[in-house]
């Protein structure tokens, strides 16, 4: 979902000599084949996109696997780009990395300032480790890469694994099917109440491409000592659990009574990314939620269901 934005995005703007690996193709964990991939490919510029990501079920069940593979992979780009001389790096990271009970909205500054939230903190430490090597590579070795967390996303490309999406490819997914078998009661995981942010990911890939292109001494102003060049990426805004499954039936058609099972986690109450850093730089996102769904929904039902 992630790359394959960026890539329309690079696309439209203009950019042809765009170089991609599907993860057949190039397995990010193998060292000895990134560093021949950077080697033979010499790209400028990168955007360190892949991940292993998932819903709060995946990342509390396979805890093993996120650590490992998200540090590996960051690990061995971030490295081989330094060795073939890139002259600037966007690590994608999540807003996952703050702590779970972290002031609303969310600074860049408030990073390591509390615990994580339990269920995805293999994964938040993966990232983490990633922001500080940008950082440390950085302050080191004179380069010039950014880590940016975008908040929750959500598009065409998204995950809908029946276990292992995304909360809102997951209330699709299930919405969808509910509508079709006329099911009476739609069952949402926890209480309701969190609050989340969501962005479009078409808005995602076009803050993330303005900002790594930008002037130098614009993309400089991100890169010091003091501080990791860190920069949330969001929409700003955020609803509730509730609010965001009745929307999702809502743009489904689906029109049955929606209930919470209060015995499955809740995750972080509030997860709201403070974007004023962004947005002073110039770049605010422009799709709101309800127009983003009916698109990430007429997408699943034409690329993962096959329907017109």
């Amino acid at each position: 979902m992630v790359g394959g934005a960026i890539v329309r995005e690079l696309k439209a703007q203009g950019y042809t000599n765009i170089v991609t690996r599907t993860h057949a193709e190039l397995d990010l964990v193998n060292q000895a084949a990134v560093n021949k991939f950077f080697a033979t490919e010499k790209p400028q510029y990168v955007f360190m996109a892949a991940a292993k990501v998932g819903g709060i079920y995946a990342n509390n069940t396979y805890r093993g696997e996120f650590i490992y593979q998200n540090m590996m992979v960051q690990s061995n780009v971030i490295h081989a780009a330094y060795v073939n001389g890139v002259d600037r790096l966007m690590f994608l990271g999540s807003s996952c990395i703050y702590p779970k009970e972290a002031p609303q909205p969310i600074k860049e500054d408030y990073l390591l300032t509390g615990p994580l939230e339990q269920t995805n903190q293999p994964y938040a430490i993966a990232k983490i480790s990633g922001i500080e090597m940008c950082w440390s590579y950085n302050r080191q070795y004179s380069t010039q890469y950014l880590a940016v967390m975008p908040t929750n996303l959500y598009g065409p490309g998204d995950n809908y694994h029946p276990e292992n999406s995304h909360v809102i490819p997951a209330l699709i997914r299930r919405a969808h099917e509910y509508t079709l078998r006329n099911e009476p009661e739609f069952v949402v995981w926890g209480t309701g109440a969190p609050r989340r942010e969501f962005l479009y990911c078409e808005d995602m890939a076009a803050a993330c491409v303005y900002l790594l292109t930008l002037p130098q001494k614009d993309y400089q102003f991100f890169l010091n000592d003091q501080q990791p060049p860190l920069i949330n990426i969001g929409s700003g805004t955020d609803v509730t659990i509730a609010e965001l499954a009745q929307t999702v039936c809502d743009v489904v058609g689906y029109q049955g009574k929606l209930a919470f099972d209060t015995s499955k986690p809740d995750g972080t109450m509030r997860k709201l990314l403070d974007v004023s850093l962004l947005n002073s730089r110039g770049w605010k996102a422009t799709i709101g939620l309800k127009e983003g769904l009916a698109i990430a929904y007429a997408d699943f039902k034409l690329n993962t269901l096959g329907e017109c």
